[in-house]
């Protein structure tokens, strides 16, 4: 009764010479290798056909009969080998894809279905019914037209493969799905836009130049800078626009001794995203230094204008004097320029520093001689003058960001010219100087013209009027005739 008890049976004992006889070995190995293989001696034993009501007349019979014996034999050496080569490891192989199967073989599951022998193939789409040219089938109540829900339905489904290969529309097999013409033009146009969106994210990957950011090529113009020793090292990101982002650099060594390279250094380097030059164009398509060169059909080529227009409008400013930065080189579109700054510092916009009365005057005055400067001596009109692109640096101002700078015989050279008389005027009104020109005087202050209007209204109704009588004068007799004569006088608008 007690669970702690001695078992009743008494185990067998056996000698250590019986367990190391090799007589008990082999019988251990016979019945584990019957135990493991019971259907293969049972072929190696008994027929290999039977039955009683099987017909042996038909040579045919007899291959057949044969060679499904064949197979089964085949089969168990297949068995064996597998069972051999795996052994008890965790890891195990299979040749299942080498044996004979057919449809006796009581280790084939009737509910498996190999595809590939099967004339009908589900992941293969079913092509849609086509409708005849009439355009229904049937009579009568049976008549089915193209506009049938269930046949468009399928139609629309079809279609589906038309799209994108990025564009994931799910698998479908053995559901008869029918799509209505709503749902499909819904996915057709998220198709389309996914895939302009894929385009634009590689686009701006590969070729653009991001927030605070430069592209593969950009940066590898910048690295040779570096190594050929113009530039020292790249601080970073100094100032971000529209157009262009602005980099701080230490200078180097020049290859030639008559160009001086700055200690430091603004790396301005202009945006190739092309949304940013959409409406950009009108500055540099008419003007006759880059008319020729222009094309809508390649904007990177514009891009590279862009820089190359604002190198050639501070060379113009430096030569005239005009405090602004000096120009370094020129690689397509990156531009180096001298740092208005000091120690990585740039100098505050003149919109950001607050200034004393003495030295708001003092800066307007300036302003007005160097608009009257650049539009007499440089022959040029800035286009895009405020108090966001002018610096205040050593006690003066300086003018930067002159790549849409245009010549005054441009068809709307007096336009950009009466925008930026506005914005100064406007900027020091506000900034109590009491001296300050509305926009009307100083533009006649600035350009020389004495128009004289009652309202802004007539007032631009004139300056279009001479651009008009200015275009007119340019293609009748040529650019020069429109520029300035040598002693400075503003352009001549008529003959």
């Amino acid at each position: 009764q007690c669970p702690w008890g001695a078992p009743k049976t008494a185990s067998i004992s056996c000698s250590l010479a019986d367990v190391m006889s090799e007589q008990l070995a082999k019988e251990l190995q016979l019945e584990e290798e019957n135990a493991a293989f019971p259907e293969v001696v049972a072929v190696a034993e008994g027929p290999f056909i039977t039955g009683e009501n099987i017909d042996t007349s038909s040579d045919l019979m007899l291959a057949q009969m044969l060679q499904m014996e064949f197979d089964r034999e085949y089969d168990a050496q297949l068995r064996r080998e597998e069972k051999k080569i795996n052994g008890d490891s965790k890891v195990s192989i299979s040749f299942e894809n080498y044996r004979k199967v057919h449809p006796y073989d009581s280790d084939s599951s009737e509910d498996e279905v190999d595809w590939q022998d099967t004339r009908h193939d589900p992941y293969r789409a079913d092509k849609p019914t086509t409708t005849p040219r009439k355009g229904f089938t049937g009579k009568g109540k049976d008549i089915t037209t193209k506009h049938d829900e269930v046949v468009c339905g399928r139609k629309n489904t079809a279609r589906m493969e038309n799209f994108a290969p990025e564009f994931q529309v799910g698998d479908g097999i053995g559901m008869d799905l029918k799509l209505s013409n709503q749902v499909f033009n819904a996915l057709k146009q998220h198709a389309y836009s996914e895939e302009r969106r894929s385009a634009r994210l590689h686009e701006k990957k590969e070729h653009s130049t991001a927030e605070k950011a430069v592209d593969p090529k950009t940066r590898l113009l910048l690295y040779k800078m570096v190594n050929a020793g113009m530039l020292e090292t790249i601080t970073g990101c100094i100032s971000t626009g529209k157009e262009s982002v602005v980099f701080h650099a230490y200078g180097g060594r020049s290859a030639t001794e008559d160009k001086v390279i700055p200690p430091e250094c603004a790396i301005k380097v202009f945006k190739t995203t092309l949304n940013e030059f959409k409406n950009r164009d009108k500055y540099i398509k008419d003007d006759y230094r880059f008319k020729d060169r222009f094309s809508k059909l390649n904007p990177r080529k514009v891009i590279r204008m862009w820089a190359e227009k604002e190198m050639h409008n501070l060379t113009r400013m430096q030569t005239a004097g005009i405090p602004c930065p000096q120009v370094v080189i020129l690689k397509k579109h990156i531009l180096v320029m001298s740092f208005i700054g000091k120690d990585q510092v740039p100098a505050p916009k003149l919109k950001d520093v607050t200034l004393s009365s003495e030295d708001m005057k003092k800066a307007y005055y300036q302003i007005l001689n160097m608009m009257q400067q650049l539009y007499k001596e440089c022959n040029l009109v800035h286009a895009d003058l405020s108090e966001y692109n002018m610096l205040w640096h050593d006690g003066k101002v300086w003018l930067i960001d002159v790549s849409q700078s245009v010549e005054p015989t441009h068809p709307h050279g007096l336009e950009f010219l009466f925008r930026d008389c506005r914005n100064v005027s406007q900027f020091f009104q506000k900034g109590g100087v009491a001296e300050a020109l509305n926009e009307r005087e100083l533009f006649n202050a600035v350009s020389g013209l004495n128009i004289t209007a009652d309202n802004e209204v007539d007032f631009q109704a004139e300056i279009e009027a001479l651009e008009k009588m200015n275009e007119d004068h340019v293609q009748n007799h040529g650019k020069k005739l429109a520029m300035f004569s040598s002693d400075g006088d503003p352009p001549i608008y008529d003959e």
